[in-house]
Formats: structure tokens, sequence, C-alpha cells
């Protein structure tokens, strides 16, 4: 069977996206030998392809057909609608796969798309914007057309069943998991250089992940209030991850708030963090607080349960999926409700105990390679339905 992906994520190393797809690729071709894989890669003026190597760029079987590409959103569409299924037809592909949501009317192969979730259908605020609701309309038609749907949770299956109608029998969820990196562990050099790069104080609470409206944080700083009054001084709030800008619709005004709560002193931004630090960020984290309303998976939950971290996380959409009973899980409102679970796992020895021997156990039930088992097996369907 000959399978084109299309890559446009696949530079795009520091989104869910991206690391989906490599991952992807990287396990299919480990574990089917007759399995002939071509990425469709978007190529932007002066950029290079990408470079063979192991573990993280193209594995040396995989082809790579690159397709020039015009910047900025005009061209992403360009390549999504025209382009990949142009390339999928020059390549000779058995089945084509866009492992984003982002999938083509039209498909001269059978077609599969990974919906990873319906967040900007289903928040208000992103969908405001015409050029956004133009784009949903686009590619909630082709997820409609294509072959087969697959989701990373089945809080997403059902989304995708209720939203945008589309058969339970044409929809499978499949886990996503983490690298190896995301291990437990004692203090290393690693761990102490990330320690010097960021300026970690010694002993740290942790939010890592983006600044949208929908990611919540505003609800953890109100609960760090309450944290702060009792524990602040010696357990900061850090929040990792690229600060936004100014305060638009999407993004709310965060240092106004931080100052409005009085909480200069208790919470420390550091800023974008590196793909390779960030085993070493959660390892050394006293907690792991992820306050989202909707994911598709929760990526950051499962990396932190994987370095043995107590989690906090709330009972929105995919989360309890991913932290089952090694975390706490609160009501994405219940400010008072997520510091006393983030209390819990900094003063309750015994349950911190319990939580970080749970965290790993939970962790291991998933993995990369399950992922691309599964992910072959709607493949076989597909194409005995074709």
């Amino acid at each position: 069977m000959h399978l084109a992906i299309n890559a446009y994520f696949w530079n795009h190393i520091n989104t869910g996206s991206g690391q989906y797809t490599r991952q992807l690729v990287y396990h299919l071709n480990r574990l089917v030998s007759d399995l002939e894989i071509t990425l469709v890669v978007p190529q932007l003026p002066g950029k290079a392809e990408p470079t063979a190597g192991r573990p993280t760029a193209v594995p040396p079987s995989v082809h790579i057909h690159p397709v020039p590409v015009r910047p900025g959103n005009v061209g992403k569409v360009w390549f999504e609608q025209s382009q990949f299924p142009k390339a999928c037809r020059e390549v000779g592909a058995d089945l084509a796969h866009v492992p984003y949501w982002g999938g083509p009317l039209r498909s001269p192969a059978p077609l599969v798309v990974t919906v990873h979730d319906l967040t900007t259908v289903m928040v208000p605020e992103y969908r405001r914007p015409f050029s956004a609701r133009l784009y949903n309309a686009l590619v909630s038609a082709s997820a409609r057309g294509a072959d087969h749907i697959i989701t990373d949770s089945f809080a997403s299956k059902l989304d995708i069943m209720d939203r945008l109608r589309i058969p339970e029998e044409k929809t499978t969820a499949i886990y996503l998991a983490v690298g190896p990196e995301y291990t437990p562990g004692e203090q290393s050099l690693t761990d102490m250089a990330v320690r010097k790069k960021y300026d970690l104080p010694d002993f740290y609470t942790l939010y890592l992940g983006g600044y949208e409206i929908h990611k919540n944080v505003t609800t953890l700083l109100l609960a760090y209030t309450y944290v702060a009054q009792a524990l602040g001084d010696e357990y900061p709030l850090l929040l990792a991850g690229k600060k936004p800008e100014g305060a638009t619709a999407v993004y709310p005004d965060y240092d106004h708030y931080i100052r409005q709560l009085r909480l200069e002193e208790y919470v420390c931004w550091i800023g974008f963090v590196d793909e390779a630090d960030k085993p070493a960020l959660y390892r050394n984290a006293e907690t792991f607080i992820f306050p989202s309303r909707h994911e598709g998976f929760g990526l950051p939950v499962l990396e932190a349960l994987a370095c043995g971290v107590p989690v906090v996380t709330t009972n929105a959409s995919s989360l309890p999926e991913v932290v089952g009973d090694a975390g706490f899980a609160v009501d994405p409102d219940d400010d008072r409700g997520m510091a006393g679970a983030i209390i819990a796992t900094l003063i309750q020895d015994e349950m911190r105990a319990e939580l970080q021997a749970k965290a790993v156990q939970q962790a291991a039930q998933f993995s990369w390679q399950k992922t691309a088992t599964e992910t072959l097996l709607v493949y076989d369907q597909v194409m005995q339905n074709n």
C-alpha cells in the first residue's frame, strides 16, 4: 500500500499536529515493511527540504514529495485543497491521510482525516472572524466527505458525531502518546542545566501550554489567590509557553489580571520552552496544573504524568480520559476546588506519593506504537471498503 501524508506541520515540532505527524510516520515506517510512505511537504520560497536523520527528521526509507507553496493562510488552503490532492495523484498513492483538520474536498485516493478537536467550532470567540467561519465551513465539509475520521479521544468523537453529523462507524478514537524522554528521574546534569537556563526556583508549580481563552488560565490564576495565601512564598506558579503579546478577544490581558489579583510576587512567566527542555521542567515541578475547558486530548497532561508529576486538571472534554485516577480532575469553573487540589498535592505527602506512582502507571497505558497500530487498522478498513 502506498500512503501519502499531508506533511504541512512536519517542521512545526512545537505543535501537537507536528508531533503527531512525526511520531505516526516514524512508527508506521517501523511497523510495516510493505507500507510505502510519501510525505507531501509544502516548501516555501527559499526554504530547504527536510533533511534526513533519526529519529525526529524524515526516516531514510520515507519518500519526500516537495510542493512549492505561497506563504500565509491562502497558500495553506491552496496546498490543502489543490496541491495535496494533485501530489497524491502524481505519486500514485493508494490512500491519503491528512493528520490534522484540513482535508481536501476532493481526493483522488481514499481519504483519512485526523480531526484532533473541534475547539474552533465550539468556542464562540474563535467563530467571530469571517475568515474563521469560512475555513470552518470548508474543513467541516471536507471531513464529512472523507472516507474515515480519526480523532484523539472518545470525547472528541462524540463532538464530531454531534457537530459534524458524521456517523459513528466512520469515526475512530485513537489516543496519542509521548516519547521515552518523558520519564521520572533524579536530578541529572541536564535537569541542572535546564534549571539554570530558565532560572527556576527550588520549588514551583507549573502550567505549560497555550494562552488562548479556552485554556482557562484565568481560573488557574484565580485559584492561585488561595494557594498564595498559604504557600505562595514556597511554591510560586510558573507560566511556561509563549506569552501573548497583547489582549484580544482570544487572549485575556494576563498581566492586568495578575496585578488585579495581587499575584505579582507569586506568578512568574518563563516564556517559550524548547522541546528538549520540557521533560526536565516537568520533572522538577511539584505539581502540574492544566485548567483547560476544551482539549482533543491534552498532551501536556500525559507528558507530566509520564514524568511522575502530580497533576491537577479539569473534568472537561477529553481530560478525564487522559488523567484517569492518577490526578485531580475538577470543574473548570471551580477555582476553589482547583486551589484545594493544588494545595493537597503540595502538603499531603502520602497522597503525593500515591499520585506519583499512579501517574507513571497511567502514562504507561499510552504508546505511539499502539497509536500507529490502531491507525493501520483504520487504513485497512478504508482500503477494504474502496
